[in-house]
C-alpha cells in the first residue's frame, strides 16, 4: 500500500536559502498561530529558532519577540 504525504505535517530543517525536509509532509504549522501551511506556500521562517511562520508580519512580531 502506498503512503500518502497529503495532510501530513513534515519535519523541516530551516537553512538561510531554503529548508530540507526531515520526514514527509505535504505542510508545516505557523510557530505563532498554528495555521497550516502548505511547504509550496512556505516563504518565512527562522533559521535561529527553527520556525516556520504564515506571514512576513508574523514573522517581525516573533523577532522582536512580540509573542
Amino acid at each position: 500500500m502506498l503512503m500518502s504525504n497529503r495532510d501530513r505535517a513534515a519535519r523541516v530543517h530551516y537553512m538561510a536559502n531554503g529548508f530540507r525536509l526531515l520526514s514527509a509532509g505535504d505542510h508545516v504549522l505557523c510557530a505563532e498561530t498554528g495555521h497550516k501551511i502548505d511547504l509550496e506556500e512556505l516563504r518565512y521562517w527562522s533559521v535561529e529558532r527553527q520556525e516556520a511562520y504564515a506571514s512576513c508580519e508574523i514573522s517581525v512580531r516573533a523577532a522582536l519577540g512580540q509573542r
